[in-house]
């Protein structure tokens, strides 16, 4: 073996890298895809992939969604959030489109940030980053959200407007406009240092 390899499985949120390009290009763990009725979700302690709920609503996510390895939204996260309170104290999440059909959760992808969403949950600073899937033959060109087509944008939004809430209860959570690459990398390192601020220092 000239490659170092872990014998045991690594956490998903501690024990991979966020990738040696970030936060242009990062890695992205894939916990669900537009094919799951069910929301699962990363167990913060044993790493496994869990079931967390069925989706409330017939809405399923446009795209990959997952997050980003040793990223945490925490103090400086929410200082990038107008309206917010603190930080969800969760991985930064992440959506992640390819032209192809990728069925298969709990995988990890090379992705391309371009922008994110902002939103508030609770109170707590949600932010949803948004990238494509790194030498897609249709995306991969791509380097902005402004690039993007602007329904699949809309859906996206639409999806994390709706997919806590039910018809007739009070909205949940709040969706702003989608910002673009730079900003989106800034809500990365402050991810990413957040995450050092927690765990390493």
């Amino acid at each position: 073996m000239t490659q170092p390899y872990s014998q045991w499985r690594p956490h998903p949120w501690h024990g991979l890298e966020p990738g040696p390009d970030a936060p242009s290009v990062v890695i992205a763990y894939i916990e669900i895809t537009p094919f799951d009725f069910v929301k699962y979700e990363v167990d913060k302690k044993s790493g496994y992939l869990r079931v967390d709920r069925p989706h409330r609503t017939s809405s399923l996510p446009p795209t990959l969604y997952g997050f980003i390895p040793r990223t945490y939204c925490g103090a400086r996260v929410h200082a990038l959030m107008p309206g917010s309170e603190r930080g969800d104290a969760d991985p930064l999440d992440i959506c992640v489109i390819s032209s192809r059909r990728i069925t298969h959760g709990e995988i990890i992808v090379n992705a391309r940030v371009v922008g994110g969403i902002p939103m508030i949950d609770g109170g707590e600073a949600d932010d949803k980053i948004i990238a494509v899937l790194e030498n897609d033959d249709i995306w991969s060109k791509v380097r902005d959200v402004s690039e993007l087509p602007e329904s699949l944008v809309e859906r996206l939004r639409h999806y994390f407007h709706t997919y806590k809430t039910l018809p007739d209860e009070p909205e949940k959570v709040q969706v702003g406009r989608a910002y673009g690459r730079e900003r989106a990398e800034q809500v990365i390192r402050a991810a990413l240092d957040d995450y050092t601020e927690e765990f390493v220092a």
